[in-house]
């Protein structure tokens, strides 16, 4: 959840953002649900993105936004009908000794992302920041010309086949580690053999 400052510049107490999330869940439900009087409210598809409750918790705005593009401002109308509706049902649905009024708000979060990712899309922002797109940076072109530059299985394959058959003798291992065991018995005045046989 975002975390906004109120008017007075302090931030949400937690107390203030876990009521807020309490009242957004409710509200939720009550629009999954879908069962109202008002047929109009009962064919809204809703999405409450968040809500903000005042510090005394007594007024919380609900930012939400229709599914599927609707039309806003009948969204609106159509809730804030039956904002006072919504109220009894929070009150029943949260624990709170006064059930907060309830404002409806457009969230307009989603729309501004969308500007600034067409502003860093633009060719001239682009440019200026080195902005690269994000298939480019997952297909692994670095360069920006038309040629791959990432990791090829084809070329992996190739290295392993050019490798003779010698290179991969475990033979001369064994053979090197058993002329290391032998000097250091040397070394040892053949004390290593007298170990080995214990």
């Amino acid at each position: 959840m975002r975390k906004k400052h109120d008017l007075a510049g302090k931030p949400p107490s937690q107390r203030q953002l876990r009521v807020g999330e309490e009242i957004r869940h409710a509200l939720a439900e009550l629009f999954r649900r879908g069962d109202f009087h008002d047929p109009e409210l009962a064919e809204l598809n809703v999405t409450v993105t968040e809500v903000r409750i005042s510090p005394d918790l007594r007024n919380a705005t609900a930012f939400v936004t229709p599914l599927g593009g609707g039309p806003m401002d009948e969204t609106l109308s159509a809730l804030r009908r039956a904002a006072p509706f919504l109220r009894g049902q929070i009150a029943r649905a949260i624990n709170l000794r006064h059930a907060p009024t309830l404002s409806f708000e457009a969230d307009t979060s989603f729309d501004y992302a969308g500007r600034i990712d067409a502003i860093l899309h633009s060719p001239a922002v682009a440019r200026d920041v080195g902005y690269r797109s994000l298939a480019d940076r997952v297909n692994g072109d670095d360069d920006h010309d038309d040629e791959d530059d990432g990791w090829d299985e084809e070329e992996d394959e190739n290295e392993t086949d050019d490798l003779d058959d010698d290179d991969l003798d475990g033979d001369d291992l064994d053979d090197e580690d058993d002329d290391e065991d032998e000097d250091e018995d040397e070394g040892n005045g053949g004390e290593g053999e007298g170990r080995r046989g214990s």
